[in-house]
C-alpha cells in the first residue's frame, strides 16, 4: 500500500530579520560609543587637538554616512526579508495545498490499490474456480473417452455374442429339425416303455404287498421272541429297541443283555431269509438315534451325536453279521439327535430318544 507522509516545517524566516534588526542597531550603538570615547580623549591633547577634530569631524561625516547607508541597507534588506518572508508563506501555502492535494492523491492510491487487491482476490478466486472446473472438464472428458471405448467394446462382444446365438440358433433349428424326423419313432419308444414302466410299477407294488405280509410277520415274531419288555416296542412298520439295554451310556459296544437280544433277532432275521421269496430285494434298516445331551469335551472315539448314532447302528449290525445275518441285508444308518420321539428333556423321554429303529423294506 502506497503511504505518503509529509514532515511538517517550521517557519524561520521571522525570527531571523527580527534577529539581524537588533544586530545592527547594537552595531550603531558601538560605532557612536567608540566614536565618543575617542573625540573625547583626543580634545585633551593639545598637540593634535584641531587636527582630531577635524579627523574626527571627517570620520564623524564618513560614519553618518556609514550609517545613513548602513539604515538605508537595513530597510533593504528589511524589504527583501519580507518579500522573502512573503515569498516563503506563499510556498507554504503552496505546499500546504500541494501536501493536501498530495494527501488526497495518495488516498486515492489508496483506494485504488484496496480496490485493485479487491479486485486481484476476486480474480483468483474466479482463476481458482475455473481451475476446478477445467480439472473436472478434463475428468469428464477422460470419464466420456473411457465409456466411449466400454462402449465400442461392449458393442464388439454384443456383435460375437449376437454372431454366436445367430450360430447357436441353426444348430439348434437343426437339431429341431432332427428331432422331429426322429419324433414319430420316439412316440413308439415311448409307449413301449410305458407299458415296460406300468408293468415294473405292477409288479413292484405286488413285492411290497408280499413284503408288507412278510413285514407284519416278521415284526410279530420278534414280538414272540423278544417278549412282553418295555424297553422292545413295534411302531407302524419300526420295530424299536432302547439303546439302554444295548449300550452303556457314551458308549457303542455292545453289553452282554444286548448281546443276547441280538442273537435272538439274528435267528429270526435267518429263519425269513429262506421265507421270503428270491425275486424280492429286501433290506433291513438299521437306524440309531440319541437324545440331545452334547458330547462331553475329551472323548475321542466320536465328535458329535451324529456320529455316535451311526457307530452304534453299525456295531448293531456287525453283531447281527457275527450271527449269520447276510451282510448284504443289512444297512446301518446315524440320524444322531434329529428325529426325537420325545420333545422334553427330561429323563423319561431322553431315554425314548435313544433307540436302534429296524425296518424291513425293499432295496
Amino acid at each position: 500500500m502506497l503511504n505518503i507522509r509529509f514532515r511538517e516545517k517550521t517557519n524561520a524566516w521571522p525570527g531571523f530579520v527580527d534577529l539581524f534588526s537588533n544586530l545592527v542597531i547594537i552595531l550603531i550603538f558601538l560605532l557612536i560609543v567608540f566614536l565618543f570615547l575617542l573625540t573625547t580623549t583626543s580634545v585633551f591633547n593639545k598637540n593634535t587637538g584641531a587636527k582630531k577634530v577635524a579627523a574626527l569631524e571627517k570620520a564623524s561625516q564618513e560614519q553618518a554616512e556609514q550609517i545613513v547607508q548602513m539604515t538605508a541597507d537595513n530597510q533593504e534588506a528589511e524589504q527583501l526579508l519580507v518579500a522573502a518572508r512573503e515569498a516563503l508563506e506563499n510556498q507554504e501555502e503552496q505546499l500546504e495545498n500541494q501536501k493536501a492535494q498530495t494527501a488526497s492523491i495518495a488516498n486515492a492510491y489508496e483506494q485504488q490499490i484496496s480496490d485493485l487487491n479487491t479486485k486481484q482476490t476476486e480474480l483468483a478466486n474466479q482463476i481458482s474456480a475455473l481451475t476446478d472446473e477445467l480439472h473436472q472438464a478434463v475428468k469428464a472428458k477422460e470419464e466420456m473417452a473411457r465409456m466411449e471405448s466400454e462402449r465400442h467394446e461392449m458393442q464388439d462382444e454384443m456383435s460375437a455374442k449376437i454372431s454366436e446365438l445367430n450360430n447357436r440358433v441353426a444348430e439348434l433349428q437343426a437339431a429341431l429339425d432332427k428331432a422331429e424326423e426322429t419324433a414319430k419313432q420316439q412316440d413308439v419308444e415311448y409307449i413301449e416303455m410305458s407299458n415296460r414302466l406300468n408293468k415294473a410299477l405292477a409288479d413292484k407294488v405286488a413285492e411290497l404287498n408280499i413284503l408288507a405280509e412278510y413285514q407284519s410277520e416278521f415284526y410279530k415274531q420278534i414280538k414272540l421272541a423278544l417278549g412282553d419288555k418295555s424297553s422292545v416296542k413295534q411302531d407302524g412298520d419300526r420295530f424299536i429297541l432302547s439303546s439302554d439295554i444295548l449300550f452303556g451310556s457314551g458308549s457303542y459296544k455292545i453289553s452282554a443283555d444286548g448281546k443276547k437280544q441280538l442273537q435272538i433277532l439274528a435267528n429270526i432275521i435267518k429263519d425269513f431269509e429262506d421265507k421270503i421269496p428270491s425275486n424280492i430285494d429286501w433290506i433291513i434298516r438299521v437306524d440309531g438315534h440319541t437324545d440331545n445331551k452334547a458330547v462331553l469335551p475329551g472323548t475321542h472315539a466320536y465328535r458329535n451325536n451324529m456320529q455316535l448314532s451311526l457307530l452304534r447302528a453299525t456295531a448293531v449290525v456287525d453283531e447281527l453279521v457275527k450271527n449269520g445275518v447276510q451282510r448284504t441285508r443289512l444297512i446301518p444308518t446315524g440320524f444322531g439327535d434329529m428325529h426325537p420321539v420325545e420333545l422334553g428333556n427330561d429323563k423319561a423321554s431322553l431315554q425314548k430318544n435313544r433307540r436302534i429303529e429296524l425296518q424291513i423294506t425293499n432295496r
